[in-house]
């Protein structure tokens, strides 16, 4: 039992202890920050500064657009393909429409680009070789900083679960033992994956929790019509030919009008029908790589109540604990009235409210089942937004999840 217990707990600490050196021996998972009224950029290492340097956003007409971003695309010289084939040498690109980091010859104290973000040449090189692919840009309005943030919610990386392994062959240390094997009961690990694999997993990853939308509601509607024999085809959340026979066909067998839409009252019936709760209003999405790896349904409280914009990042994993710690950055936003009223939204957002970036966690719920599926590929790095304004047109193919903000115009 000694043996058992000690062998398992030197696993255990050589498990984390490994984390612990890929995050040392990887890139730091930095942050960088701008602001457009202090025309400033900063680099965090969590709450951290490593780096200031002064920034020209986009001028009137031309304003760099305010949000959670993350580096798509790096070049050591571009030129721009909108303005001109103008210069923009270490460029590191924040959306495919066209918003850049990049370095320029002239960096004024105030807006005066097309909307990238300008810095010196000097600086812009230095700052080249600090980042990576996918690592977070803030912009903001007015000045924010990472803030530590400590909440029953936050995700942190599940713990190797020990295993019992009575069949371990063991090779004989004196060759007076008769037996060619020695069986001996200890703890291990399970068995790891391929080292490729092992690899991809310890990627950081991108979580988006915000409200469902039409997307996620035919995508509902579609699990339904199948669980109740309906073809609607696999569930994409694309109201094609297929599921919209499915859902006339529905409407027939129940002596309704067979519009083929859905509706309110259609999603009622449906629910209804298969026997189902009603739709989750809120939905955790996982990127990895800049891939969708995974989501579903969670709920949210108070859906009266705007959840705001709240960039979180995890990182600094004790080896001890095999525990990290969060940094919280929470943007002002104002939802458009068309997009509330949708919504049902009638309590705006503070950001600058006390604790706003813990209140807001307060009021999501997940299955326990998801909170393991998500703890499962958690890693230095990984980030969490929580926001209203669901799956912009900047998030696509080939992007992590861009979160674009509208300050107050007062």
């Amino acid at each position: 039992m000694v043996l058992r217990s000690t062998l398992g707990l030197g696993l255990l600490l050589l498990a984390l202890a490994s984390t612990a050196t890929y995050a040392a021996d990887g890139q730091a998972p930095l942050q960088v920050v701008v602001s457009k009224d202090k025309q400033s950029l900063v680099v965090y290492d969590g709450d951290t500064v490593v780096a200031t340097s002064k920034v020209s956003s986009g001028k009137r007409g031309h304003e760099t657009p305010t949000g959670i971003f993350s580096i798509l695309e790096k070049r050591r010289y571009h030129e721009s393909n909108i303005y001109s084939n103008a210069p923009m040498p270490f460029m590191q690109r924040l959306t495919w429409s066209g918003i850049a980091l990049h370095a320029s010859n002239s960096v004024p104290s105030y807006p005066a680009s097309h909307g990238c973000v300008r810095l010196p040449n000097a600086f812009a090189k230095s700052l080249y070789k600090m980042t990576g692919r996918g690592l977070h840009v803030v912009i903001s309005d007015r000045q924010i900083a990472p803030q530590p943030v400590s909440h029953s919610f936050l995700f942190q990386p599940s713990e190797p679960e020990p295993q019992l392994l009575s069949d371990a062959t063991l090779r004989p240390a004196m060759s007076q033992i008769p037996s060619g094997n020695v069986e001996v009961a200890m703890s291990e690990p399970a068995v790891a994956a391929p080292a490729a694999h092992a690899e991809d997993n310890r990627a950081p990853i991108r979580i988006l929790i915000t409200r469902r939308g039409e997307r996620e509601r035919n995508l509902d509607v579609q699990a339904a019509l199948n669980s109740l024999g309906y073809d609607a085809g696999v569930p994409d959340g694309a109201l094609g030919t297929r599921s919209t026979t499915a859902i006339r066909a529905f409407e027939l067998a129940e002596g309704r009008e067979p519009k083929g839409r859905v509706t309110p009252e259609l999603v009622d019936a449906l629910f209804k029908k298969a026997n189902l709760p009603p739709p989750a209003n809120g939905q955790l999405l996982v990127r990895r790589d800049f891939t969708p790896l995974f989501e579903a349904p969670v709920t949210i409280t108070e859906p009266e109540i705007a959840l705001g914009a709240h960039f979180y990042q995890f990182q600094d994993i004790d080896a001890t604990t095999g525990k990290g710690n969060w940094f919280s950055l929470s943007l002002d936003n104002v939802i458009p009235k068309a997009m509330k009223s949708r919504l049902g939204i009638t309590v705006d957002d503070d950001a600058l409210a006390y604790n706003a970036a813990t209140r807001v966690l307060d009021r999501i719920q997940m299955t326990a089942e998801l909170r393991e599926q998500v703890e499962d590929v958690l890693a230095p790095g990984s980030s969490l937004t929580i926001s209203d304004m669901g799956l912009g047109p900047e998030t696509g193919r080939g992007t992590d999840f861009v979160t674009i903000t509208h300050p107050s115009k007062g």
